[in-house]
């Protein structure tokens, strides 16, 4: 069910995700009196959100201030620059909230041919950021991207700068030094504070006080409670430049009033003025079709036949783990799976709840919440992965607000 104010029940696989804990953790909590079941006419369990408010998730949503940090404007113009600009996911989202880009680095030819076709007056740096002197920016007020996570070789015991050379994170902190400005903002998968046991995220810190910055504390967040019908999360790291720092007044985004679902993403509604037009996207093989077509909305393949399940699933029946993205087709009535740049691959379906058939572009598109009017230029593999790889909309919009807020503050 979505959740709102209007609505009194949520159901049992929303409230894990919004409270993060696994379903039999809910179970055992069911157990314990923690929560209390009730099951609608049609035999589906849900919670009361007023049994519900002890859980802080459920609070923030309840007390949400999001039509309030809307309104935030920015005190003057705040110029921004963003590297591995990708399709224009957390761009798009910064400029709404009031940013104005004044560069954008991108590899990639098509995504900067996307970015060109829809911003034609953007300044996109296409080519190997390596190559790129940031130094004629110098005063930027703002800096933003997504660099990919890498390993850095542990030579010394006390990794700096220097020591991270070879690394895209390394010309992140080059673009830092060169730019000086008073923010910056890079976001990743949350598993980069995991990475090489944690060693990855510590040196980026030690970075990036060495370049004279406080880093506000990494914080993960989930796009469903972002006005974003998608189970994704985005790790975010903000700095802030430390002869700023006495000023600086930071809070991470409030979360909307509302859990957006499927059914808002390609039907007409809330998020869009109409249903999701056609557009290209890929098709299954015959015999995954047909199997496919047995798996029930929100389904995945253990609600196959076992005959099924062995001949889908071949040697991975045998392993351990849910391996619930196989063979999985999404729900109306609740947030999409997070998109990978891949929607038939046989570890990330992500097949049609009522059609047989992976994900358009389109849908694809909504799911991450960029506007219709938001063109991919290249072929259809390299747009789902333009879509697949961006950060939605809605959450750097929301987090965008948070950032101008940041620099009003500073002012």
């Amino acid at each position: 069910m979505i959740f709102a104010h209007e609505v009194q029940t949520i159901d049992a696989e929303l409230l894990s995700d919004i409270v993060s804990i696994s379903k039999t953790t809910l179970l055992n909590w069911e157990k314990t009196g923690k929560v209390f079941p009730i099951f609608d006419v049609d035999g589906k369990k849900k919670y009361k959100i007023s049994d519900l408010t002890e859980f802080k998730e459920i609070q923030y949503m309840l007390g949400s201030h999001w039509e309030e940090e809307q309104k935030t404007l920015p005190l003057r113009t705040f110029t921004s620059i963003e590297l591995f600009a990708g399709g224009g996911g957390l761009a798009i989202g910064l400029e709404k909230a009031g940013f104005e880009t004044i560069a954008l680095s991108e590899l990639e030819k098509d995504a900067c041919a996307t970015l060109k076709k829809n911003r034609p007056d953007w300044n996109v740096l296409e080519g190997d950021i390596r190559k790129i002197d940031f130094t004629p920016f110098r005063g930027t007020d703002f800096v933003s991207g997504g660099f990919p996570c890498q390993a850095f070789s542990y030579a010394g015991n006390q990794l700096g700068f220097e020591d991270t050379r070879g690394t895209l994170f390394f010309e992140f902190a080059r673009a830092i030094q060169e730019i000086q400005p008073k923010v910056f903002l890079a976001e990743n998968v949350r598993g980069l504070l995991a990475h090489d046991q944690g060693k990855t995220i510590d040196v980026m810190k030690k970075v990036i006080g060495d370049l004279g910055y406080t880093l506000i504390e990494p914080t993960v967040l989930k796009a469903i409670f972002y006005k974003v019908p998608q189970k994704r999360e985005r790790l975010m790291l903000v700095g802030i430049r430390n002869d700023l720092l006495a000023k600086a007044q930071f809070q991470w985004p409030s979360p909307y009033s509302r859990i957006m679902v499927l059914k808002d993403a390609l039907k007409a509604g809330e998020l869009y003025p109409t249903d999701v037009s056609p557009s290209p996207g890929q098709q299954y093989p015959k015999r995954k079709q047909e199997i496919l077509s047995l798996v029930p909305p929100g389904g995945y393949w253990r609600d196959l036949p076992d005959s099924l399940q062995r001949e889908y699933m071949q040697g991975s029946y045998h392993l351990e783990g849910g391996k619930t993205g196989m063979a999985r087709r999404l729900s109306w009535d609740a947030p999409s799976l997070t998109l990978t740049c891949a929607p038939a691959q046989k570890q990330t379906e992500r097949c049609h709840p009522e059609e047989t058939r992976p994900l358009t572009v389109r849908e694809y598109a909504r799911i991450q919440t960029f506007s219709d009017d938001w063109e991919f230029v290249g072929s259809v593999a390299s747009q789902y992965k333009q879509i697949g790889n961006a950060v939605p909309v809605n959450l750097a919009m929301a987090v965008g607000k948070s950032l101008i807020r940041l620099l009003n503050s500073l002012e």
